[in-house]
């Protein structure tokens, strides 16, 4: 695996816990549920991750934006899982699981399934 696309996987990693913080903290703090607006602004740096990942992961792609789209979306099942199940306690069912296992294969046959 090439760093561009460990960047890539490093930025969108940091988008999505970021972003699940951003939209769920409203469920677990008051601070997130009565100021908006202030939980809103961070929405601006949270947009540099998802650029930088998409631009990371394309580059660690070869130039192709489909890959980059599935590992991004399987990066975000796998750290939502993970959040829910750390901050709510919403544990791991047998489909939570299967589906964070697809998320991963999805995620591999992206990064190493070479096609010509």
């Amino acid at each position: 695996m090439n760093a561009n696309l460990l960047y890539g996987i490093f930025f969108f990693t940091l988008a999505h816990i970021g972003a699940f913080i951003q939209l769920n903290g409203q469920f677990k703090w008051d601070f997130f549920k009565n100021n908006e607006w202030i939980i809103a602004a961070f929405g601006f740096i949270l947009s540099f991750f998802y650029i930088w990942g998409t631009k990371h992961t394309v580059a660690g792609m070869d130039g192709l934006l489909w890959p980059t789209r599935f590992i991004g979306f399987g990066i975000g099942i796998i750290i939502y899982a993970i959040m829910v199940s750390y901050y709510f306690g919403e544990g791991f069912t047998t489909k939570t699981i299967i589906s964070i296992l697809l998320s991963f294969v999805l995620i591999c046959i992206q990064a190493f399934w070479k096609t010509n």
